[in-house]
């Protein structure tokens, strides 16, 4: 015989309503099927509403609530409807119209700011429906594209979000429109970077001159601590002049208005004639300036780019040193505004490293990197590092950290970034921030014996990479399997 015994078919779901506090509602489902059906609603829950086994279910909306409705026939069969939420709102005067129909009824229009650049922008809106009231926002008449929720919000309000706002509210019984709010976007106190770039530089393996211990750990440390300020770092070990000055020039180009530049170098040094020279790996003895880098042509460099803050910090030795010697041509420097030099010792001194917890660390990075992360003003944080490395027993009377500053305005390491305006800068410092990162590829190393093999990379710094093996799979001819990475091809047979 054919089989008669029709499914459930749910022809009308319940809705979802908006509705104040003890106000009564009715949510319903229509259901057809073989015979007589049975109704069963659920809370969130999950729990059984007593007494709710009709088609209709009646609420006193106390609290916003999930609500389901199961179906079934007496054949076993049963369906849900779609969940629905009774949400409610507890105001003292909802000021609905005695026939209300369920049309939207907006009860909290968005109000009129005035918002400083870079904070948050925040609209409300909230109408009673039955259905649920849709929204959606308008900025100068003109729809705001994913805007569609009771509250609008713009992090790091700019000058463009100024205008006037409404929302368009609307469900299947009729549509509404808010009040009119205008929003003003004034200029704000908050210091900005468009971009934050670091330069870290330790040299500590030397050809001709005493090797170092601290610069390693120095740059490793202070490299991820900036990253957590919000700077692209990149960090180098053992350079030779000509890599020093390449690494340089590729800084610079990443230096543009308002970007916050930081340059840092942890390895021999001395001074002369006013001038700070840093020591390459590869420069011979008895230092001379055209072995060396000449800080103040970078900085002068980095002044050329107009950025927003320029940082110089330097843990390496002053020492005067063979001052018969032609000292490096550059024209005074300017102060251009927004310059930061921290020097780790005075003139004529030189800076200690020491070991600290079973490891080295030049002192003045020590302290440094103790007060980075701090929000305040870059100057205030070099004030800080100097008096820790005052009061240090170790060097007192032999080290004194040296500030020097053009500084007009209170700028942090901590300031936000901020790139509105800036962006085809951004695009070309993204490419050029890719290139320099680029690691190889997850590999997976098949041999004929059967092993598996994969191997991955990691940068400790920018220019040391570090290759880790993993046996994946032993195969069945293995008894025993060891791994062995090498930086430069071994012949095989």
């Amino acid at each position: 015989m054919k089989n008669m015994i029709r499914d459930i078919v749910i022809v009308q779901h319940p809705v979802s309503v908006y509705v104040p506090l003890n106000y009564k509602v009715t949510l319903s489902v229509r259901a057809e099927g073989t015979g007589i059906l049975n109704y069963q609603w659920f809370k969130s829950s999950k729990e059984e509403v007593f007494g709710g086994t009709r088609a209709d279910l009646i609420v006193t909306a106390q609290r916003s609530q999930l609500y389901i409705c199961r179906v079934n026939d007496q054949f076993c069969n049963c369906v849900f409807s779609e969940w629905v939420k009774v949400k409610v709102l507890d105001i003292s005067n909802p000021g609905l119209p005695v026939a209300w129909r369920g049309e939207p009824h907006i009860v909290v229009h968005p109000a009129p700011q005035t918002v400083r650049q870079g904070e948050r922008l925040t609209l409300s809106c909230t109408a009673f429906g039955i259905p649920t009231p849709h929204y959606q926002w308008y900025r100068n008449g003109h729809p705001l594209l994913g805007k569609t929720t009771d509250t609008l919000q713009i992090e790091n309000a700019e000058a463009d979000h100024r205008g006037t706002y409404l929302c368009y509210v609307s469900n299947v019984q009729e549509e509404r429109w808010t009040e009119a709010a205008d929003v003003e976007i004034v200029p704000s106190n908050q210091l900005t970077a468009t971009d934050k770039v670091a330069l870290l530089i330790g040299n500590l393996n030397y050809s001709h001159h005493p090797d170092l211990m601290a610069p390693a750990m120095d740059v490793h440390e202070l490299a991820n601590l900036l990253q957590q300020l919000g700077f692209r770092v990149v960090s180098l070990l053992d350079l030779t002049r000509e890599e020093m000055l390449a690494a340089i020039d590729k800084f610079l180009l990443l230096l543009d208005r308002g970007v916050y530049a930081l340059f840092y170098y942890a390895g021999h040094g001395y001074e002369r004639l006013g001038r700070n020279y840093l020591v390459a790996i590869d420069a011979p003895q008895r230092y001379r300036p055209e072995n060396c880098v000449c800080v103040q042509r970078v900085m002068l460099k980095m002044q050329e780019r107009r950025s927003g803050l320029n940082v110089v910090l330097l843990d390496t030795c002053r020492t005067w040193y063979n001052q018969d010697c032609i000292a490096s041509e550059i024209r005074p420097l300017v102060p251009m505004g927004n310059t930061v030099y921290g020097y780790a010792t005075c003139e004529n001194a030189e800076a200690y490293e020491v070991q600290d917890g079973g490891k080295s660390t030049g002192i003045f990075t020590k302290y440094l990197n103790k007060h980075i992360l701090q929000p305040e003003k870059v100057t205030h944080i070099l004030e800080l590092v100097s008096e820790d490395l005052g009061r240090d027993p170790f060097v007192t009377g032999k080290q004194a950290v040296e500030i020097k500053h053009t500084l007009k305005e209170p700028r942090s390491l901590t300031d936000p970034v901020r790139t509105t305006g800036h962006t085809g800068e951004l695009h070309l410092r993204d490419a050029c921030w890719r290139q320099a990162n680029e690691l190889p590829r997850q590999k997976l190393l098949i041999f004929t014996c059967g092993v598996e093999v994969e191997v991955s990379f990691s940068a400790l710094f920018s220019n040391v990479m570090v290759a880790f093996g993993t046996v994946k799979t032993t195969g069945s001819r293995a008894q025993d399997c060891t791994i062995t990475l090498r930086s430069t091809p071994v012949a095989t047979t």
